[in-house]
């Protein structure tokens, strides 16, 4: 059966955002068709300034409205204390939280061999740069407990301790995560929890 261009076109579309297969981008895209125009055109224009109206943040890497963001601003925030994260969403999950007030590191990706990932592919050198700063106090790594979050984790520790400077005391998120969890799903209590219950690295 031959299917409209335009279908196709944005069943091909979906299917290459992560997680979407071949059924799914279908049901979306048929799902769709259905819809008022008006919310169609809503839908297009919030995808269209998705990228115009984001920046990412020079001193933190997260996505914002503002360069610097608005936690980086913030003057209430303990700038001693950074919260090292793997993507944006991270930090969406910790401020849910609304009980950690230091700043954040987002790195934007984990070391992975498997996927030709190392240290320069992610913001390493800008945290270790950051850490030029005296006045930073401690480093807590709150990466996903799972292979990858690891083996990131004890890079950073090692360039962490090879720094010529005071080092920072460098605590590791526990209590509460469990191994292979993803910190973007985790609930308040549980991240409350995990960085209640941080040790040392």
């Amino acid at each position: 059966m031959r299917v409209a261009k335009a279908v196709v076109n944005l069943i091909e579309a979906f299917e290459r955002l992560p997680g979407i297969g071949p059924k799914t981008a279908a049901r979306l895209t048929y799902y769709l068709l259905h819809v008022p125009q008006e919310e169609l055109e809503k839908f297009a224009g919030a995808l269209t300034h998705l990228k115009k109206d984001t920046k990412e943040c020079s001193v933190c890497h997260n996505i914002a409205e503002t360069d610097p963001c608005e936690i980086c601003l913030d003057r209430g925030r303990e700038k001693n204390v950074i919260c090292v994260v793997e993507q944006p969403l991270d930090v969406v999950a910790m401020e849910r939280g609304n009980r950690y007030k230091g700043v954040y590191h987002v790195l934007h990706g984990v070391i992975d061999p498997m996927h030709n990932i190392g240290p320069e592919e992610i913001k390493i050198g800008e945290l270790i740069q950051r850490l030029s700063d005296k006045e930073i106090r401690e480093v807590i790594l709150a990466l996903n407990p799972n292979m990858e979050g690891e083996a990131t984790c004890l890079y950073i520790n090692r360039q962490i301790r090879n720094l010529n400077a005071e080092v920072p005391k460098v605590t590791r998120l526990a209590h509460g995560l469990p191994v292979g969890a993803d910190i973007e799903y985790a609930d308040e209590v549980t991240l409350t929890r995990a960085l209640e219950g941080r040790r040392d690295y």
